[in-house]
């Protein structure tokens, strides 16, 4: 290609316009699907290349490529993907030989080892080259279609995806039998509903699902069911996995002491059927939520519905692609029947002419004829009398027809026989007629033979319900321990010769209370800092109704003041004042309880300094007296005399005698 030097202002400008026709390209001509057939060109060029094929029997898939190379100038590899995507989705293309296996990712065999024909579903549905719009191939020596005439909304019944300049398609495959009666009920103006449904099964969730638009998504779950004691059989797997990346998360959520399991083995052939062998000890049920949880054996997708319409891209709804398809059969169907009724009306008109030419003997009228234009002339005449009897004008054509029938038919001809034909014809042509009129009610019947023919064997497979994301954390298996190093003041799961603390997971949050009177909740982690002799390190469970109680000084002089309160909601990694947050404050007193009564029954005894006149320097302070509140208040007043230290009350104490 030339370009005009003075047809771009800067180097800038030149770089950006050869983008935008890169970026159009690859948008229009190899990555996103276009909305009246539901192919990309490779696709479409693909499916043609084997109607010009097409006997009735198997193609070596080679053969195919080297066909399609005729149209698609792209390489191989992108032609045998396309044929066996498209085969292994069962619905266009008969296949004969080893094509892979979706559920195990298995590739296909090689391109000579494989054969392929068009199936009779995609004969009905996709070709009618006198509906075809046309246009030149790459190398202007063959004609392609623009698209495929499609009489079914293929895209929605394969789903497909795509990646292309700054633009990315992915739609979902639908059921075969839900579409068509979705289309049905478009055209009886009824509200439908669609939603995925995915050749792998599984269990689905698409309350967000959007109608396919961006932002929407599924959550697709493997079917797991209890086999025997001890056993967790897997039969269906979410769309987009394999029984291969499938068993390898659950092998790296194992490794990580997320799950445990005793081994797990893979007996998949036709249908998937994987083994999860539970250790003693392990309940089942738990097991199966931490797989939802940690595997992938629920994966979220999401869809984005964009399609090439009117020569762009453009982002429609599942729904209006629906109403969209079902649109343009109804005009094929128009298409179709308007040009049945034109071949039978010139079929009517000819067998006609045949009948008055060969009946009332006109084929002798030109025996004396010397001129090419005298024998026309005296057939013309001789039909005129007749004239009247037929539906349009004799041309010429017509004619030089007549002068074409040759004599051994003319010989054999029979009267009674060619009256049947005419009937015939004059009846297809009243039932086409009355197709024509009653376009919609035979659309409808369209689609109710599609299904009566093809529906068999293509039920939902798929499940559709609803159900709850598994919280990580209350499935996962404490197979960790926190450990405190406190006079370094360091806390994690890494510090095996530390002081061990509690149980814990890697998915664990923990809650710090440090000698400076705040508070902090972290992410566990191997090593992290919690501050030199902390009052308390633990593991943080928002489930737990836990009761704080302290005791602390108000900056270096100030007041000594006491509080209850729960921790409530919380931000992670921000710190949270206990006391009023004055320079010098310091806590005289910490303690957690699991009830509020046992909060309440807290007897201490308060021991103030000793000073001059100051005769009682023991009190008793009962916690029961201060009321549970918010962590961010500031407590009651217990004294505002300068104190030394705080102890629990002996059992024996009595309040009214003293210490």
């Amino acid at each position: 290609m030339t370009h005009d030097p003075d047809q771009h202002a800067s180097l800038g400008a030149m770089y950006s316009d050869y983008f935008l026709d890169y970026a159009s390209y690859v948008i229009l001509e190899r990555a996103v699907p276009h909305l009246n057939d539901g192919l990309k060109p490779v696709q479409r060029r693909l499916l043609h290349s084997m109607k010009e094929l097409d006997d009735g029997r198997y193609n070596k898939v080679a053969t195919i490529r080297g066909q399609t190379a005729k149209y698609h100038p792209h390489g191989d590899s992108s032609i045998d993907a396309a044929i066996v995507g498209l085969g292994q989705k069962e619905l266009l293309i008969d296949t004969q030989g080893n094509w892979g296996n979706i559920l195990t990712g298995d590739n296909a065999a090689a391109a000579r080892y494989i054969e392929a024909r068009l199936t009779k579903f995609a004969l009905e549905i996709s070709f009618n080259a006198k509906t075809t719009e046309w246009t030149p191939s790459y190398d202007g020596r063959n004609k392609e279609p623009v698209t495929l005439p499609m009489k079914f909304p293929l895209l929605l019944a394969q789903g497909v995806e795509g990646i292309a300049v700054g633009l990315a398609c992915k739609m979902l495959p639908h059921n075969f039998i839900e579409l068509l009666d979705a289309s049905i009920a478009v055209l009886r103006k009824e509200p439908f509903e669609l939603l995925p449904d995915f050749p792998t099964g599984g269990i689905m969730d698409a309350t967000d699902y959007k109608d396919g638009l961006r932002g929407g998504k599924v959550r697709v779950r493997a079917r797991i069911s209890t086999e025997k004691k001890g056993i967790l059989r897997i039969t269906e797997i979410p769309f987009g996995t394999t029984t291969g990346a499938l068993m390898d998360s659950i092998v790296a959520a194992a490794d990580k002491g997320k799950i445990k399991i005793a081994k797990i083995e893979d007996n998949t052939a036709a249908e998937v059927d994987i083994l999860v062998h539970l250790p003693a000890g392990v309940d089942a049920e738990n097991l199966r939520d931490a797989l939802y949880a940690f595997t992938d054996c629920e994966l979220g997708i999401s869809p984005n519905a964009c399609v090439i319409a009117d020569d762009k891209p453009q982002f429609l709804g599942v729904s209006d692609i629906l109403r969209r398809n079902t649109e343009q059969t109804r005009e094929l169907l128009r298409m179709e029947l308007e040009i049945r009724l034109g071949e039978l009306a010139e079929k009517w008109h000819f067998s006609s002419l045949e009948k008055i030419f060969i009946e009332n003997r006109i084929y002798r009228d030109i025996e004396e004829c010397t001129t090419w234009q005298a024998v026309l002339k005296a057939i013309d005449d001789g039909l005129k009398p007749f004239k009247k009897l037929l539906k349009r004008e004799v041309t010429e054509d017509d004619l030089v027809r007549l002068t074409e029938i040759k004599i051994k038919r003319i010989s054999k001809f029979d009267s009674f026989k060619a009256d049947e034909e005419i009937k015939g014809l004059e009846s297809d042509i009243e039932e086409n007629e009355k197709n024509l009129k009653g376009l919609t009610r035979y659309t409808i019947r369209w689609f109710e033979e599609l299904k009566k023919k093809y529906g068999k064997g293509r039920e939902r497979r798929t499940e559709i319900t609803t159900f709850d994301r598994v919280d990580r954390s209350q499935v996962i298996l404490a197979t960790e321990t926190l450990y405190l190093d406190d006079k370094n003041g360091f806390a994690g799961f890494g510090l095996k010769k530390e002081t061990p603390i509690e149980k814990c997971s890697t998915l664990d949050d923990v809650i710090i209370f440090g000698q400076d009177g705040k508070m902090r909740i972290v992410k566990i982690a191997d090593k992290f800092f919690v501050g030199p002799r902390p009052l308390r390190v633990a593991v943080f469970r928002k489930d737990e109704d836990l009761i704080y109680s302290i005791i602390y000084r108000d900056g270096k002089e100030g007041a000594i003041l006491a509080k209850r309160f729960r921790v409530g909601g919380i931000t992670r990694d921000k710190e949270y004042e206990l006391t009023k947050g004055t320079t010098g404050s310091r806590i005289f007193y910490f303690a957690v309880h699991k009830s509020e009564a046992e909060s309440g029954d807290q007897l201490l005894i308060v021991h103030i300094k000793p000073a001059l006149r100051l005769r009682n320097v023991s009190r008793p302070f009962n916690f029961g007296e201060v009321q549970i509140k918010s962590r961010s208040s500031g407590g009651n007043i217990v004294t505002k005399l300068p104190i030394d230290r705080i102890v629990r009350a002996p059992k024996d104490f009595d309040p009214e005698v003293g210490a």
